[in-house]
């Protein structure tokens, strides 16, 4: 198995919970002033809301999507890897009795 630099550098592309959590706190802030803004404001200050569950809901998606392919990735690792000599040292570990003696 080779080390591949390419999978660890790639999280840093993840999308950010930093930048989502940002966004919630913004939209918490909007439902709590949502019963003080005049009428006028109402609209302009719901469409903003409406745009952050848009880029919540877009970065949710992003990090379901990231998460999906690091599972492929690692699925074809793991299916490269020969397990066969560790469950046959593991077979043989658990057949050995207490002290170490075959059971």
């Amino acid at each position: 198995m080779v080390y591949s630099p390419g999978l660890m550098e790639d999280r840093r592309e993840a999308p950010g919970v930093e930048e989502l959590e940002k966004r919630v706190e913004e939209l918490e802030g909007i439902t709590d002033r949502l019963g003080t803004v005049p009428d006028e404001d109402l609209v302009e200050m719901l469409d903003r809301a409406v745009a952050l569950l848009r880029e919540i809901n877009a970065g949710i998606e992003a990090g379901i999507h990231h998460a999906g392919e690091e599972t492929r990735e690692l699925d074809t690792l793991l299916g490269g890897v020969d397990f066969g000599p560790f469950d046959r040292a593991l077979e043989e570990f658990e057949g050995r009795g207490p002290g170490g003696n075959p059971g």
